[in-house]
């Protein structure tokens, strides 16, 4: 299989495990050492981004407009490890680049840009993350427990993070009431 890096997983009826129930995960790496992504629609409830930045000691711009963002829960894996990702034409030294169109940067520095309201636009906050080991991803697929489609704009940024699973379906021209959690072959 070739890499799937820069491409959205869109977990299947057939997820066993429930902590990707309706996932939809950008990955962010894929190669023979395994993969690694973020999934970009699980809102973490009782955490708030303003009061997680309060300790940098920075003063923000619009304190108001730190409270309306959300915080993803990216994946079982380093789950107090934050990211943020955004489009590639914002750059910072930690940036790494996932495609020609996303990027994720992990450091703090990113961070005090975003308070200080000097960071990229748009963008999403993600901790944690998901992670497969060689083949894993691989074998999961095969037994269709995850879908593939190319993201774009809409997909990452512009629905709400309990839209985007539906969404991505929508993409291939799928309807949710019509899958089906049986593997098989045709």
């Amino acid at each position: 299989m070739s890499s799937l890096k820069g491409e959205l997983l869109i977990a299947m009826p057939a997820m066993g495990d429930p902590r990707f129930h309706h996932a939809v995960i950008l990955i962010c790496s894929h190669d023979k050492n395994g993969a690694m992504g973020l999934v970009i629609n699980n809102v973490l409830s009782g955490l708030s981004f303003d009061h997680m930045i309060e300790h940098f000691k920075i003063r923000p711009k619009d304190v108001e407009a730190l409270k309306k963002i959300e915080i993803l829960g990216g994946g079982p894996v380093e789950t107090a490890r934050g990211f943020v990702l955004h489009k590639s034409d914002f750059r910072m030294k930690d940036t790494i680049a996932i495609s020609d169109d996303f990027s994720i940067t992990g450091t703090v520095d990113i961070l005090k840009e975003i308070i200080k309201d000097e960071g990229p636009d748009p963008f999403l906050f993600i901790l944690g993350y998901a992670g497969w080991t060689p083949g894993q991803l691989e074998a999961e697929i095969s037994e269709n427990a995850w879908l593939t489609v190319s993201p774009d704009d809409a997909l990452i940024f512009g629905f709400k993070a309990e839209q985007k699973w539906q969404m991505a379906l929508a993409k291939l021209g799928i309807e949710p009431g019509f899958l089906s959690a049986d593997v098989g072959n045709a």
